[in-house]
């Protein structure tokens, strides 16, 4: 069969397997009640007389919380399995959201948002829990067909955050008659559904133990190295991927939480607005983090990463110099384009650094280079936007940023990969595992 394989065909969803299937559909909704909290968790602070600086701190508050239990989720899951970790998620984000509905004050809006990411536009993730979901999908799909896998998770994942954005728009006006704070329960309703009928879908899934998903089936050429050596090249890998995700992740936090704040303050713009923008972003990155996905498997993952940035770079130092509300968005909805599209390629290069054994150990390690960083980055661009300034907290984005589209490919790019995923007549859904990137890192 010359035609190469893709997820979103009949045939290549089907081969995926239950667990995949179940798990990006569980994202996929998790996303859309995500998308409308990306729009209008921080309007609802504003109502709630919430000051920048405020919101700025109960958003890094997030950041931080949740980088440590993604490392304790990541390391602990790599031992007992990961879909205990995705169980107590959706309980919890069931209980929170509960919580802020009949009991809004201010110590359940700051612990519910800390644990569960509200506001921070989440894409679908499972807060301080992602790192176990990423390992259990990884473990779920071949390995030449991660990068297409996982592009194809992320498109699907925009596209529920661009249901949510339009969401956002309509669920605040849907209560007749209802103004201040309480306009915006329908918002945690939907996220409080979502949450229900996840928890349902993993509760009907069944686990392999990582344990016993550490070899996958299939011949595998036989390691020379000692055991020792080889943990000592993934902890390389995987320590360097960390220092370039902070650049990275520092720069995205000084901007992309406080953005609908932003607009707001600017020009004079609430949810209506605001959410058909987020909507357009989330629709058309979902069908270039396709793209990406099919490019990766021509040119590698690092080029597929770096390539986009370099514009969305310059596109995000002229957002804030834009005269009117149209513009500004245009230029975000490009700039998010390019910027986000990569995602599921970045998550793909990561969780291939190290054996399945380990893969809750590296998602969380990504997971906490760019929690932990990217937690200052709303403190320190509400406390700039706090004194007046709508135009450095984008400078100083863009240029962390650039130095991430440097840093990347000097320092990550020897562990690339560019061999293309086989063809289904060519390898089954259950293709035998090639060896780690971190293990055949050209010299």
């Amino acid at each position: 069969m010359s035609e190469r394989w893709v997820p979103y065909s009949r045939q290549g969803w089907q081969s995926l397997g239950r667990v995949a299937r179940q798990l990006i559909l569980a994202r996929f909704l998790r996303a859309v009640a995500q998308g409308a909290l990306a729009v209008d968790f921080t309007l609802y602070l504003k109502v709630r007389g919430w000051s920048a600086p405020d919101v700025g701190l109960l958003l890094m508050a997030g950041g931080l919380s949740g980088a440590f239990l993604s490392l304790l989720v990541g390391i602990v899951s790599d031992r007992v399995g990961r879909r205990l970790f995705l169980i107590i998620y959706e309980t919890g984000l069931i209980i929170g959201t509960g919580l802020i509905i009949v009991f809004p004050t201010a110590w359940v809006l700051v612990l519910s948002a800390a644990l569960f990411g509200f506001g921070r536009g989440a894409n679908g993730s499972s807060g301080p829990f992602a790192p176990a979901e990423q390992a259990w999908l990884a473990q779920s799909v071949p390995a030449a067909r991660r990068g297409t896998v996982f592009s194809f998770n992320a498109g699907l994942q925009f596209w529920g955050m661009g249901v949510g954005s339009l969401l956002a728009a309509i669920l605040p006006h849907l209560l007749p008659g209802v103004r201040g704070p309480s306009a915006y329960l329908p918002l945690f309703f939907l996220n409080l559904l979502m949450a229900v009928i996840n928890l349902l879908q993993i509760l009907s899934l069944h686990e392999t133990p990582p344990a016993a998903a550490g070899r996958e089936p299939g011949p595998r050429k036989a390691e020379t190295a000692p055991e020792s050596t080889v943990v000592r090249r993934e902890n390389r890998a995987l320590t360097l991927l960390v220092i370039v995700n902070m650049v990275n992740s520092l720069g995205v936090g000084l901007v992309a939480p406080l953005l609908p704040y932003w607009f707001n303050l600017k020009f004079g713009v609430g949810p209506t607005s605001i959410g058909p923008v987020y909507a357009l972003t989330f629709f058309l990155t979902g069908i270039s983090s396709l793209i990406v996905g099919r490019v990766s498997e021509q040119i590698g993952l690092v080029r597929s990463i770096i390539l986009p940035r370099i514009l969305g770079v310059m596109l995000l130092v002229a957002i804030p110099f834009m005269p009117s509300f149209a513009l500004a968005a245009a230029l975000y909805v490009a700039r998010s384009i390019v910027n986000r599209s990569s995602m599921g390629a970045r998550q793909a290069f990561s969780v291939g650094l190290v054996r399945d054994q380990r893969r809750g150990f590296a998602s969380s390690l990504n997971a906490v280079s760019w929690s932990l960083a990217a937690a200052f980055g709303p403190a320190v661009g509400g406390w700039l936007i706090g004194m007046g300034s709508l135009v450095w907290p984008f400078l100083a984005a863009a240029a962390l940023q650039l130095g991430y589209v440097v840093l990347f490919p000097t320092i990550m790019g020897s562990y690339d990969t560019k061999q293309p995923a086989s063809s289904p007549a060519a390898e089954p859904a259950t293709a035998p595992r090639r060896e780690s990137s971190s293990l055949r890192r050209r010299p």
